[in-house]
């Protein structure tokens, strides 16, 4: 342990899920589930010959995870939602406790998990500084000390002597984050909730850790799903897959495996159970809609798909489109057969149409994509696929220039005035 401030060994989190009744893992909840427990079974002896099942409804969150983090170590967390990152990050700042395992600890640790996490709202930002600065452990000096600074990162310096209950999710990020960064915690732990905050302040935060981590050697713990921000700010990568990990690596490594890490489901999805338009004129089908071998949807990366479709007749005049629209049902990107100003003709038969663009342009986020195939201007069939999450690709500079939305190739010509 001597030469690592985080140690995790062995690291187990379980959940039941739908249960009723008290569902916290403090000690008065445990006490409770006890009680009641004394109730749900007849007696001690129908408990020793009744042999232990398991529960269907158990849900393992992390499962034996097992790694460590040396001082001044920067690790970026990264993975799919669901993946365990919050339930870990949890168990670490000591929220929750683990089902079992071992965890060693050396060092303070301040968090930042959740909008608000910590504060009081009654109180005023000044108030809530010194509370949070206190429960850090620190001496109502250190904080005076920084008190200036603080306000001045966060700022808010017209609303400082304003409850926080008034504040926005930003105005509460920003505080929150100036809170931890300056109280000078040995481990900060920083969960997504960064994404809260403008681009501006995003990069502001990433700058400071930065300055923690190599200036003052302080140990980061960042979980994110803009890669661009890993890449620039960690040192080593962690990938968590359904409550697994394989532990720390190079950044880069970890991020094209998280990259890379598709299942079959995601990467292909049957058309034939999913609902189609009632109305179409059904002649053909589609059928399936895939990533080609090796793609993946990074922005910025070359994407590849293919949309596999049947002709129950001959059609002319057929043209086959994917559409990505926002979860807000805004249309950002189409992928039209005619684009080049021609249609296709089809015999009876099946078909494979494969779209390929050479830099996917649209930003991080999730998008439902939709499928459609029209003959002479009646639609044939189109259905709703289902949703893919484009994530951050290795040539990503969004996060870094602090712009959004969908960046397109097109030509500059600059004229001297």
């Amino acid at each position: 342990m001597s030469d690592y401030c985080i140690s995790v060994e062995n690291l187990t989190k379980k959940y039941r899920l739908g249960q009723g009744g008290p569902s916290g893992d403090g000690l008065r909840h445990q006490l409770e589930r006890g009680v009641r427990s004394l109730f749900s079974r007849r007696s001690l002896a129908d408990e020793k010959v009744v042999a232990p099942k398991k529960d269907a409804n158990e849900f393992l969150a992390l499962n034996n995870v097992s790694f460590q983090i040396k001082p001044g170590e920067v690790l970026g967390i990264i993975g799919r939602n669901g993946a365990g990152k919050s339930t870990l990050l949890k168990i670490l700042s000591r929220i929750t406790p683990p089902t079992s395992g071992q965890i060693r600890v050396r060092g303070r640790i301040a968090s930042l998990l959740e909008v608000g996490t910590g504060f009081h709202p009654d109180l005023t930002g000044r108030e809530n500084i010194f509370l949070n600065g206190a429960i850090l452990g620190m001496t109502r000096s250190e904080i005076v000390r920084k008190l200036d600074e603080i306000v001045a990162f966060a700022e808010i310096e017209r609303f400082i002597d304003t409850p926080v209950k008034r504040y926005s999710s930003g105005m509460y990020v920003r505080l929150a984050f100036a809170v931890a960064a300056h109280l000078e915690p040995e481990i900060l732990i920083v969960d997504e909730v960064l994404a809260v905050g403008d681009a501006q302040f995003q990069k502001k935060c990433i700058g400071k850790m930065n300055e923690v981590a190599q200036s003052h050697g302080r140990t980061v713990l960042f979980v994110s799903h803009q890669m661009a921000a890993v890449r620039k700010l960690c040192h080593t990568g962690m990938l968590l897959t359904a409550g697994t990990t394989g532990g720390p690596g190079p950044v880069e490594d970890v991020i094209q495996a998280y990259l890379g890490h598709m299942t079959a489901s995601d990467r292909v999805i049957d058309l034939s159970k999913v609902r189609h338009d009632a109305y179409a004129l059904n002649t053909g089908r589609l059928e399936c809609l895939s990533l080609a071998e090796k793609c993946t949807l990074g922005y910025g990366e070359p994407l590849t798909l293919h949309l596999d479709v049947t002709c129950d007749t001959s059609i002319h005049d057929v043209i086959l489109g994917v559409a990505f629209d926002t979860s807000e049902g805004y249309r950002v990107m189409t992928l039209d057969s005619d684009v080049s100003g021609k249609s296709l003709d089809f015999a009876k038969g099946k078909y494979r149409v494969t779209f390929t663009v050479g830099r996917n342009p649209l930003s991080p986020g999730l998008y439902n994509i939709g499928c459609a195939m029209f003959s002479g201007g009646a639609i044939v069939d189109s259905c709703a696929a289902g949703v893919w999450e484009i994530v951050t690709g290795q040539s990503d500079v969004i996060s870094n220039r602090g712009f959004g939305g969908c960046r397109v190739d097109f030509e500059t010509k600059v004229v001297a005035l």
